[in-house]
């Protein structure tokens, strides 16, 4: 998956700094995306794939205008329907911007939709 960063992609336009580069969590949620993507294959009709863990380094700062190259490989699944990925993302030139892994667990949708608190009732 590719992503040409934009002025909504910065650390300063949400609020993670005060720099006009791509920030962490807008990369996090590409790569997190291109988890979804790579979890497909492991799902069956009825299942969807929910994060649950994300380790990541974010070692090169890229600017507006530049582009990203996401990328998720599975690692490794388990028995309890977890499947950890490796992610990537490089840079327009091929330099590494951030590494990582990212956990997802499959879950039944309807099952999972059914335990979420009611709003309402909280307090």
């Amino acid at each position: 998956m590719r992503h040409e960063v934009t002025d909504a992609d910065t650390a300063l336009a949400v609020g993670s700094g005060d720099v006009p580069v791509l920030a962490t969590p807008r990369l996090i949620a590409w790569l997190e995306a291109a988890t979804v993507r790579a979890a497909a294959r492991f799902t069956e009709s009825g299942q969807t794939s929910v994060g649950t863990e994300v380790r990541v380094r974010h070692v090169r700062a890229t600017p507006v205008g530049g582009r990203v190259e996401v990328s998720a490989e599975p690692a490794a699944a388990t028995a309890d329907g977890r499947v950890t990925f490796v992610v990537r993302a490089v840079d327009g030139s091929g330099r590494l911007v951030a590494t990582g892994e990212i956990e997802r667990a499959i879950v039944d949708r309807e099952r999972f939709l059914a335990r979420l608190p009611d709003p309402a009732t909280e307090s």
